[in-house]
């Protein structure tokens, strides 16, 4: 039998879901973030405790750019062996490291906080 992964929140992570707290309270949406911690704790880290590489591999993105790519390569060599993964969970994008058997949850976000917010952009006349 494959030994269990360990996970941890890291810092970010836990900012990220108190930002998404005030995200989910600002929409009205209250429950969502209980619904939120309810996933996490039963569905998404079960999960990963089982199957680590669910993930899709953040650095095989395309690269188009020598900007990203000097980027990508720093963040690789800060890796140091591990692999830095992207995880569509619900409504929410989640990034995470794995370093052998242990994996640390470094970001998540509502996919509403991802996009752009174009009528702050053109005021109304």
């Amino acid at each position: 039998m494959a030994k269990k992964v360990t996970i941890r929140l890291t810092a970010n992570f836990e900012r990220n879901l108190e930002a998404i707290e005030v995200f989910l309270d600002e929409a009205d949406s209250h429950q969502a973030y209980d619904r939120l911690l309810d996933d996490l704790a039963n569905t998404l880290i079960p999960n990963l405790e089982q199957f680590p590489a669910m993930g899709r591999l953040f650095l095989e993105r395309p690269v188009c750019s020598v900007e990203v790519a000097n980027v990508l390569e720093r963040l690789q060599s800060k890796l140091r062996g591990g692999e830095l993964r992207e995880y569509l969970f619900a409504d929410y994008l989640v990034l995470y490291a794995q370093f052998g058997e242990q994996i640390h949850l470094l970001s998540i976000k509502h996919h509403r906080q991802l996009s752009f917010d174009f009528q702050s952009l053109w005021p109304r006349n």
